[in-house]
């Protein structure tokens, strides 16, 4: 838009205190000029745009008040680390395997990846079969056993009538998300 080509008159027309007569003279010969019935449409059409209006106001406070609550929960969430199960090293079970070996000599030990597996011939082996369970649940530092097959007696097959499968982890805690704890 060109300035030089902009009616100031007009504006200044508008900014004429007059302006305001002219508004106030037009409302009061509206009923006149307008039937009664367009004026009360108008009427309900407003009312009902102000009704939305009102409506909308107090919920969208309400959904500020909501946000505000919901940030303040999430900044009271605690930063929490994690724990992650590792497998532990073959190198590692196979020369824990070893020592036992040489500790529990009735019972028979081997290492099958980051699992120990424990077998006994007779259930007269129990006693030194516990001692050896024991044994592998705190075999190292940071160890983490879990019990994948056990069996006695019966359940067993004809050649072994005590037999554990022992999966060994590391445990590793890692930093929380979100800083450090």
């Amino acid at each position: 838009m060109d300035f030089k080509s902009f009616d100031f008159k007009s504006l200044k027309k508008l900014a004429n205190p007059k302006a305001a007569d002219d508004l106030n003279i037009f409302l009061e010969k509206l009923p006149q000029n307008a039937g009664k019935t367009v004026l009360i449409a108008a009427g309900v059409a407003w009312g009902a745009a102000a009704a939305i209006g009102l409506y909308t106001a107090v919920q969208m406070q309400g959904m500020i008040e909501l946000r505000a609550q919901l940030k303040e929960t999430k900044a009271l969430k605690p930063a929490v680390p994690s724990i992650q199960e590792k497998p532990i090293s073959k190198a590692d079970v196979e020369s824990f395997v070893k020592e036992a070996s040489d500790i529990y000599r009735g019972i028979d030990i081997k290492a099958n990846g980051s699992s120990v597996v424990i077998t006994a011939r007779s259930t007269a082996n129990f006693t030194e079969f516990r001692e050896a369970l024991g044994h592998v649940q705190n075999g190292g530092q940071g160890w983490r056993v879990s019990l994948e097959k056990l069996c006695v007696g019966r359940e067993c097959d004809k050649t072994y009538k005590l037999g554990a499968t022992l999966k060994v982890n590391k445990v590793t805690v890692s930093e929380p998300k979100g800083g450090k704890g």
